[in-house]
């Protein structure tokens, strides 16, 4: 049996988790870089029974997926991957196994971001090693206004920070609730553009789906003040990059602190890397000891159990049902 674990860029899953139950039974190899190209990357798994993936670093649409017709077990980081095409993996025989999640770490990060951006910290940190010394007034968070998008687990993280900055919350999603607000202790924007008006830092804690894809755009910068900071840990796509290239270079909103991005990797040339009143990070948002001991952890513990003939925190249980 032979196992592909792929996109290890910083060269850790086989320190993080007990291997030892699948080395012994499984040949694993370990790819440490990315394959973009969908054909680059069905020629490098197709000899593989086994194909770890580390969140949505890659895809596996219905194209790739049926090209792989060795591939009898797909494990993911996470319990939810919305880069795997799960009707897919069943019509093709292919067992589909998560993992547990632990930790704050992307609501950490969000905090991280809102912090460097609001007070400069990368750029002062650079001046200071270059022999300057107080580049600019930062933006003090005491009274201000945090928005944010998405109420969810890491939102309502994000939230509880902000309270004990003494910050005023205010919170908007299209199927947020009063009650549910109520019970984090912030306000309910009357709408999405209510939010971006009244904010100083909007925060994005969505999941990525055809009704946010694009959902802050032009338009919608437009709405938040010139100071204000932008800060997205969530996806990419959910903010118009074009857009905010152009509000940023224009001076139209304070900064924007990005995890995610259109594309990732970041292509060295992307325009983004020299946008100016930027913190960018390389999606980090869950790349911490804590996530990654779950994550890796989680996908050799489920991998030891299917050459068990046990299988365990199975995706898409048709797929037994099939072969019983």
């Amino acid at each position: 049996m032979r196992v592909a674990v792929i996109d290890d860029f910083l060269k850790v899953a086989l320190k993080t988790g007990d291997w030892a139950p699948v080395q012994a039974k499984a040949e694993v190899t370990v790819f440490t870089d990315h394959l973009a190209d969908p054909k680059a990357l069905v020629e490098r798994l197709k000899p593989f029974e086994i194909v770890a993936v580390m969140r949505e670093r890659s895809a596996f649409p219905r194209a790739v997926l049926e090209q792989l017709p060795n591939l009898k077990l797909l494990v993911t980081a996470g319990m939810v991957n919305r880069s795997i095409d799960v009707a897919a993996a069943t019509d093709n025989g292919i067992l589909l196994c998560g993992t547990e999640s632990q930790g704050n770490s992307t609501g950490e990060l969000a905090w991280g971001l809102i912090l460097a951006t609001a007070r400069n910290i990368p750029a002062s940190d650079a001046d200071v090693r270059q022999g300057g010394w107080q580049l600019g007034v930062g933006m003090g968070l005491q009274n201000k206004t945090l928005g944010i998008l998405g109420l969810g687990k890491i939102g309502t993280r994000v939230a509880k920070v902000g309270l004990a900055f003494n910050m005023k919350v205010l919170a908007w999603s299209q199927n947020l609730t009063d009650e549910r607000c109520k019970e984090v202790g912030v306000e309910k924007a009357a709408s999405k553009d209510d939010l971006l008006r009244r904010a100083d830092v909007v925060t994005i804690h969505l999941v990525l789906s055809e009704r946010t894809r694009g959902l802050i755009g032009a338009p919608e910068l437009a709405l938040m003040k010139p100071h204000a900071i932008l800060v997205n840990t969530s996806r990419g796509p959910i903010i118009q990059q074009d857009a905010l290239l152009a509000a940023l270079e224009a001076g139209r909103i304070g900064g924007a602190g990005l995890d995610v991005h259109d594309i990732e990797p970041l292509p060295a040339d992307h325009p983004m890397r020299k946008a100016p009143r930027t913190v960018i990070t390389p999606h980090l948002g869950y790349v911490s000891d804590s996530s990654f001991g779950a994550f890796y952890g989680g996908t050799a513990e489920d991998i030891a159990a299917y050459l068990d003939g046990k299988p365990i925190r199975v995706l898409n249980p048709d797929v037994l049902q099939k072969k019983a």
